[in-house]
């Protein structure tokens, strides 16, 4: 069994964050039944498998880095499941493998998606603009820089980027792609200097990698698909942990535990009652301990929140 300080320490290909907070709010039993939504580079499903015995564990994952990260893993009681975690009922279901004892999703991308410049996903190196999480289909972020309107780039760069000069950024990139287009991590931050406040500009980067990858891979979509089919698959008692790293991700979560939707009021029937799917262990999201952010400063903003389906 791992040591707390090897949780800490876990680096290899991907380090997961909160790892023994997560494996404590999953209460995993050796005879359970778990899913890794988000395998990743594997570090939270490689200590959940330590859990267990006549268990099993099914991780999904559209990357084909992931799915070549998982065969380490081999073993009979893990099965990886090469799909967006949308699909998750319909997968599950075709595996044999309802209801399960846990579930956990980690929202975050992988720390070898951003170390891979080819990927597109970090603002530190030059390379194509792609950001897509399966890097075999679908609009990269370059389609979108270079086809989309000048309306729905404002959209989405408000929206998911929450960018304060959304319109005029919108409009800066729309002048810019005239010509051979957007092509580059490079050639987007020369095309939007004009558009980057001085002195913050890592945040504000940060900010539109965030609108482009986000509408790259329908996040917000997927991840609501997702919890609503959490509630189908879990046996009553089941464990839901969830960690987001940004305010749109974590609105989402927060609601669909409280209220068991993701905007309005909480529904009542006509005696008071209310008839949501999960009781809420975490009032207030839990947050990685400064020792942990000294040694990976991706946990900085990840909030964990966790519910027992009822």
């Amino acid at each position: 069994m791992s040591t707390p300080e090897t949780y800490l320490n876990d680096a290899a290909y991907h380090r997961p964050v909160m790892l023994r907070e997560c494996l404590e709010a999953l209460d995993l039993r050796p005879e359970g039944r778990y899913v890794d939504v988000t395998f990743g580079g594997g570090g939270h499903s490689a200590r959940m498998l330590e859990h267990l015995s006549t268990g099993h564990l099914y991780s999904f994952d559209q990357d084909a880095d992931a799915e070549a990260e998982a065969a380490q893993l081999a073993r009979p009681q893990f099965t990886f499941i090469r799909s967006n975690f949308r699909h998750l009922h319909q997968e599950l279901s075709r595996h044999g493998a309802l209801p399960v004892d846990g579930l956990l999703a980690d929202l975050g991308v992988s720390s070898h998606q951003f170390d891979t410049p080819e990927r597109g996903f970090s603002t530190r190196f030059d390379g194509p603009l792609d950001m897509r999480m399966n890097a075999e289909d679908g609009p990269s972020a370059a389609d979108v820089l270079n086809e989309y309107s000048e309306a729905d780039l404002h959209r989405i760069f408000g929206m998911y980027g929450e960018v304060t000069n959304a319109r005029t950024l919108a409009s800066t990139v729309v002048s810019s792609r005239r010509g051979a287009g957007i092509q580059t991590i490079g050639e987007l931050k020369k095309a939007i200097a004009s558009c980057t406040p001085r002195g913050k500009e890592n945040k504000y980067l940060a900010q539109v990698f965030q609108a482009l990858r986000i509408e790259v891979n329908d996040e917000m979509t997927a991840l609501q698909e997702m919890l609503q089919q959490t509630a189908e698959v879990l046996r009553p008692g089941g464990r839901l942990v969830v960690m987001s790293y940004h305010s749109l991700e974590d609105r989402l979560v927060k609601n669909f535990l409280a209220k068991g939707k993701f905007f309005g009021e909480v529904e009542k029937d006509l005696f008071g009652r209310t008839n949501t799917p999960f009781e809420v262990l975490t009032r207030k999201p839990v947050e990685a301990s400064e020792e942990e952010v000294a040694l990976n400063s991706r946990a900085r903003s990840a909030k964990l929140r966790v519910g027992i389906k009822k």
